[in-house]
Parts: C-alpha cells; structure tokens; sequence
C-alpha cells in the first residue's frame, strides 16, 4: 500500500515537471525576441564567422604592377600574375607614387614594379631575364615577406621553364591520412558554444526577475511546486528550445559552409542537452538570486564575460599563452566547447570525453547546490 501511495506521489510530481516545462515552452514561443536571441541571432553570427572562416574563402594579397618595360614577356608576365588567385592586382594603380599613396593608407600591401630592362633578351644569352622590385610600407613587412616568398615561387617556376638546373636538394611533402581541422571548423564548436551560452544564462536571468516583479513566482510559491520541480521544468523546456536551436545551426553549417559532421548525431545530442543543463544552473542561480534586471546584469557580466573570451568560442585556446590555458581548462563552458569539437570534427564518441563530462559533472553539482542555495521566489 505504502508503494503504491510513493509511486502515485512521484507521478503526479513528475506529471507537474511536464505541465510546467510543456508552459513554459509555450511561452517561449509567443515570445518573438525570445526566439529571435535564441535562434535568430546565433544564425546571425554563424553567418557573419562562416563567411570570414568558411572553407571557400581564401588569402589572397592585394598588389599593384607598375609594368614599365614593353617587352612581350613583361606583359604576358603580368596577365598571368593577375589569373593567380592569392594576388589580387589592383588596375587603378599605374605609378609608384599612387602605390605608396595607398599603401601608406593601408589599402594596398605592396607594389610589384617590372624595370624597363625586365624581360629583355641580354646579348648572348638565349633566353629572357630580369629583376622584380617589391615596395612596401613598414606595417605591411610581414604581407610583403609573404608576397616575395610567393612571388620567388612563381618567378621560380618560370626558370625551370627556361633553364635546365640541377637540384642537389629538394623539399616534397606527404598527406598524413588524417583530417585535419578547418577554421570553420572550430569557429563552428565555438558559436554552438556561444549560442548554449546565451540560451542557458540570458533566458533565465531576463526572464526570473520579470516573472519575480509580476508577482508570477510567489504564486507558484504559493502551489505545492517544489523548487526542484521548477528547475527540472524549466530545464527541460530550455533543452528543447536548445535542441532546435541546434538543429538549424548544424544544417546551415552543413548546407551552406559544408561543415562535415563526422561524430554522430545522437551522442551530439546528448551532450548538448547535457551541456545546456549545465550552464542553464548559471542562469537559474543569477535569475533566482537577483529580485530586478539591475541586481542580475552586472553579475552576469562578471559571470558570462570570461567564459565567453576564454573558453575557445571565437578564437582557439591553443593561441593563448600556457599559464592562461591551465586556468581556461577549468571555466564551466571549456569542456562544452571542446566536447562538441570532439565530437562533431573528430568523430570521437562520449566513452572518449571522460575528462570533459567529469568536469561538467562536478560543476553540475557546484552550480545547482548553488542554485537551490540562493534561489528566491519573490
């Protein structure tokens, strides 16, 4: 009797998880700026760094060619260089000063000048030669170094053409097997992060305060809701909101960057969703601790702003230095990140993120004895 009694008990009490997460899924979407944060403006930057970092784009330098010699080889020089898609020769330059007029402005990275004896067959010899001169300014040294070492290699290839040399030692490279990481593929990682971010600490902590001054939460207060129930319902509901967040990210990132998704997709799933949790305690503690948007937003700020630099959503962890990346391996968002990079890039399955889902664990535990610590329903 008594078992039956605890199991009808714990039904009706997971029945009311259900009835309030199914609400406030409800609310979410009657809420356009709700959904536009949500969904909108992660596509948004998915855009804007897909555009920067996506796979067709590529380094090219912008050049001008001051061609002063009329030689045929000097002109046919020149219609080449322009067909070579990492310089980008521009045509309105004809001078050496409008070339340092420019790069002086910064909208040019070096002038490439062809003499008048460049190209010219010099007596006695069979065969046509010459000298290029790069001009550059002193912040573009590093551009222009690149710009000779390419340039080298084009003239280079030109002189195996004419003359026959022999080559004592040579250079030849090999493929590993392995695929190796795209930039878009780690801005990728690191705007899904980005977006969990935002899902997880914003919603909450625009949305309690609100609901506190309304007077919502005290009537909730007043219901036999039990703030675990609360918090479960909402996790919940933020999961599915998160979910078709995901959802759309990974096919625009799939269809229009061609983002290839080697991990699967069911264990990607399951670690977003755990992911979210996670995080979305950060926001259940701020929102539930804070009584009006002036108490939450500095300490959000305080909370979000270093996971938000330091976690590896816009720029890899590997870039900073040693002593920063030790302290960067423990923020609440780190294993996030790099779980979804794991997963979605190198195939790996969960059994292989045991550091990462250990330390999302222990902060699970930190955050949520946290949560319930400071949690106020008025």
């Amino acid at each position: 009797m008594n078992n039956k009694v605890a199991k009808t008990t714990w039904q009706r009490r997971l029945y009311t998880v259900f009835a309030f997460a199914k609400l406030n899924t409800r609310r979410y979407f009657r809420d356009r700026t709700a959904i536009f944060f949500t969904i909108a403006f992660p596509l948004i930057f998915l855009f804007i760094f897909g555009g920067l970092f996506g796979k067709n784009t590529s380094v090219n330098f912008k050049v001008a060619v001051i061609n002063q010699s009329q030689s045929a080889f000097s002109k046919q020089f020149v219609a080449d260089l322009g067909k070579n898609k990492v310089f980008k020769v521009s045509s309105d330059v004809t001078t050496l000063d409008q070339a340092r007029d420019q790069m002086n402005h910064g909208s040019l990275d070096s002038a490439i000048v062809l003499p008048d004896n460049f190209g010219a067959v010099q007596q006695g010899v069979a065969y046509p030669s010459g000298q290029a001169v790069i001009y550059y300014s002193q912040n573009n040294a590093q551009a222009a170094s690149t710009v000779t070492s390419l340039l080298q290699a084009v003239v280079g290839g030109i002189n195996v053409k004419l003359v026959k040399t022999v080559t004592p030692f040579t250079v030849t490279s090999k493929e590993t097997g392995v695929t190796g990481l795209t930039p878009f593929d780690y801005t990728f990682s690191g705007l899904v992060g980005f977006s969990i971010l935002g899902l997880g600490i914003f919603g909450p902590v625009n949305t309690f305060p609100e609901l506190k001054k309304q007077g919502v939460l005290r009537r909730f207060h007043t219901t036999p809701i039990r703030v675990w129930q609360f918090f479960l319902a909402n996790v919940i509901s933020q999961a599915i909101v998160g979910m078709l967040t995901m959802a759309a990210m990974l096919t625009v990132a799939i269809t229009v960057f061609h983002l290839k998704m080697v991990g699967d997709y069911a264990e990607f799933a399951v670690f977003i969703i755990l992911s979210i949790a996670m995080i979305f305690g950060i926001g259940l503690a701020v929102g539930g601790w804070a009584q009006n948007e002036r108490q939450a937003a500095p300490l959000v700020n305080i909370v979000t702003f270093p996971m938000m630099f330091l976690s590896g959503t816009f720029f890899p962890r590997y870039l900073m230095p040693q002593w920063l990346q030790h302290i960067t391996n423990y923020l609440p968002l780190t294993p996030v990140v790099d779980g979804i990079r794991l997963i979605a890039t190198e195939g790996k399955h969960l059994i292989d993120l045991g550091p990462q889902l250990g330390l999302m664990a222990l902060w699970i535990v930190v955050i949520y004895a946290v949560a319930f610590r400071v949690f106020r329903w008025e």
